[in-house]
């Protein structure tokens, strides 16, 4: 009897132990709805409170702090958990300098730097909007506690550079490091098997080698050269200081030198502290040292710019990201172009009447070869309804610059990487981890001769492997025509300058695979000239963003909250992450540029 009166107390304690566990859970669980419900709300009566006016005697002040992306991202999350990886909008930036410049109540600009993630190509636009905004007459100050290279040449445009007087200027030149992954496979027992297209069609060597090929390391050489010229024409025109003097100082590791040194060869102007410099900037706008610096951030400013939409539009579609051809999951995924999403937009928009011209702002180093496909069709078919004009970003290449073959005219910055034009397949075999490693057993009954075509317990025969060349050469042959059509040329000519080779839009206008090197803002009045509008045309934003609560609502919330922790925990093994990603998603065959060019 005591033995039963013990068991029914140790299951009553048990049931009871469950019961106030799975309470709690769904407490906890509670509380976390109840915390997001509370955040909408507030968004949602946050976003109704933006100020109506500016005041006077104001300073637009950019942060360049997080991440440059081609859109401004809703970053309401980011603030919540208390991260500084916000998404900085590179053309809402460039619109506000551009409201700015003829504001009255503005007086000048304040360049905050932080820790800025940007390709040189982003960062030559958001330049050139600062040098435009110079030509009001108003100044620019920057100031940093320390400044990275990037956003160095950034702030090196402005009238005062002032930096902390124990802070550095990371002036050291460019580097491209690549991270090879060939003999840390064979030791799990997988192999990468390839077959491609192109000399230059890098994107397989961290999978089958363990250094740079000639070819790769020659066209590496290329592109950053031509990057880091710019970089010392553009930083000596802003500061006065010769090339060759900007050259041996990047020799010299300006990141570890002393900021008395760094002041007297002439990379800044002063030293101060933060408060001592926003005392400085109330004194050059004429305010009260007791006084708040007026302060106006670029989302407010173009919030109060009041826009008339009418019938004459040109829509400005941005496609960034991996090229897919289904939206992808995972906690390594990205923004992406998913082709069948941008498809059905881009026929929508050739049957809307008030939409006048179109332009494609590209950012991505390709992907998918059949979505690209899919996609350039689209676009070559919209272009036979409107003027269709691309410009380019940061990257634009292989099955990005497939896509933009399909349009009237291509703009380009002269740090754009662009080119690539190259097909290659690529799929693991894990015959030996499984056989082998892991010793699991096959046997296979089949009725033709390739029914097992990818089984898993062997390497691609010979016959397979013939025939999987034979498609990638059919790949890359109707790459060259599309391509060759687009341009004007033979596809021997556009071979020439193919095989995969990556090309800076400078070196791309002087070959013909870019028309002309300008901004998005060019490549919008371009397309408004050919549309026949003159002045008289307002611009749409496309793909329209969601707002945070509503993309943490979706299936894919999870893995878009936690991407950019990720980022910041695995740094470089971010991206090599986010390629195994695809490998797993059933594409096998590219038009993608080398998966990580890194430049630092």
């Amino acid at each position: 009897m005591a033995r039963l009166t013990k068991v029914t107390i140790s299951w009553a304690k048990h049931f009871w132990l469950s019961v106030l566990s799975s309470t709690i859970a769904f407490t906890i669980g509670g509380i976390i709805v109840l915390i997001i419900g509370i955040c909408i709300v507030a968004t949602l009566v946050g976003g109704s409170s933006t100020p109506t006016n500016i005041k006077d005697n104001s300073l637009l002040h950019v942060r360049l702090s997080g991440i440059v992306g081609e859109q401004q991202a809703d970053n309401t999350l980011t603030a919540i958990i208390g991260t500084d990886d916000a998404t900085i909008g590179l053309h809402q930036t460039i619109k506000a300098l551009a409201l700015a410049k003829n504001d009255d109540k503005i007086k000048g600009v304040w360049l905050e730097g932080g820790t800025l993630v940007a390709d040189p190509a982003s960062l030559q636009e958001l330049r050139k909007a600062l040098n435009d905004f110079k030509q009001s007459g108003k100044p620019i100050y920057a100031y940093a506690d320390n400044y990275l290279q990037g956003t160095y040449y950034l702030c090196s445009v402005a009238d005062k550079v002032v930096l902390n007087p124990v802070g550095t200027v990371d002036w050291h030149g460019l580097s491209s490091q690549i991270l090879f992954y060939k003999d840390l496979m064979a030791k799990l027992g997988v192999r990468m098997q390839v077959y491609k297209v192109g000399t230059y069609k890098s994107a397989v060597e961290p999978y089958t080698e363990t250094q740079m090929s000639a070819a790769n390391r020659e066209q590496v050489t290329a592109f950053l050269d031509d990057i880091w010229q710019t970089y010392l024409d553009d930083v000596s025109d802003s500061r006065n200081i010769a090339r060759q003097e900007l050259y041996s100082l990047a020799d010299n590791f300006m990141g570890l030198a002393r900021s008395v040194d760094i002041k007297n060869c002439g990379l800044v102007d002063t030293l101060m502290y933060k408060d001592e410099f926003t005392d400085m900037l109330k004194k050059k706008i004429g305010i009260d040292a007791e006084e708040k610096l007026n302060l106006v951030n670029p989302e407010t400013l173009c919030a109060l710019e009041s826009q008339t939409v009418g019938d004459n539009k040109i829509a400005i579609y941005y496609a960034e990201g991996e090229v897919v051809d289904m939206p992808e999951m995972g906690l390594a995924t990205g923004s992406t172009i998913v082709a069948p999403e941008m498809n059905k937009e881009l026929q929508r928009l050739a049957d809307d009447k008030t939409v006048k011209a179109v332009v494609i702002r590209v950012n991505s180093g390709g992907g998918s070869a059949y979505a690209s496909e899919q996609i350039w069709h689209n676009i070559d078919k919209l272009a036979k309804k409107k003027p269709v004009v691309i410009s380019m970003g940061g990257m634009a290449a292989s099955g990005a610059y497939y896509l933009s073959a399909g349009a009237d005219y291509i703009f380009a910055e002269p740090a754009t990487l662009t080119g690539s034009i190259g097909i290659f397949g690529m799929i693991p075999d894990i015959s030996e981890l499984l056989t082998d490693k892991l010793s699991l057993k096959y046997d296979i009954v089949k009725t033709n001769a390739l029914a097992d075509f990818g089984n898993m317990g062997r390497p691609f025969n010979p016959e397979e492997e013939k025939r999987l060349q034979a498609y990638i050469d059919n790949g890359y042959s109707l790459f060259l025509k599309r391509v060759a059509d687009s341009r004007k040329m033979t596809t021997a000519q556009v071979d020439s300058i193919a095989q995969g080779r990556v090309w800076t839009g400078k070196q791309a206008v002087r070959i013909g695979l870019v028309d002309k090197l300008g901004s998005l803002q060019d490549a919008v009045k371009y397309a408004a000239a050919k549309a026949k509008l003159g002045d008289k045309y307002t611009t749409v934003d496309l793909p329209l963003l969601k707002p945070w609560y509503a993309e943490f609502m979706l299936d894919s919330s999870a893995e878009k909250v936690y991407s950019k922790p990720l980022r910041a925990v695995l740094g470089e093994l971010y991206e090599p992450l986010q390629i195994m990603q695809s490998l797993k998603n059933g594409c096998r065959v590219y038009a993608r540029v080398p998966y990580i060019i890194n430049i630092k």
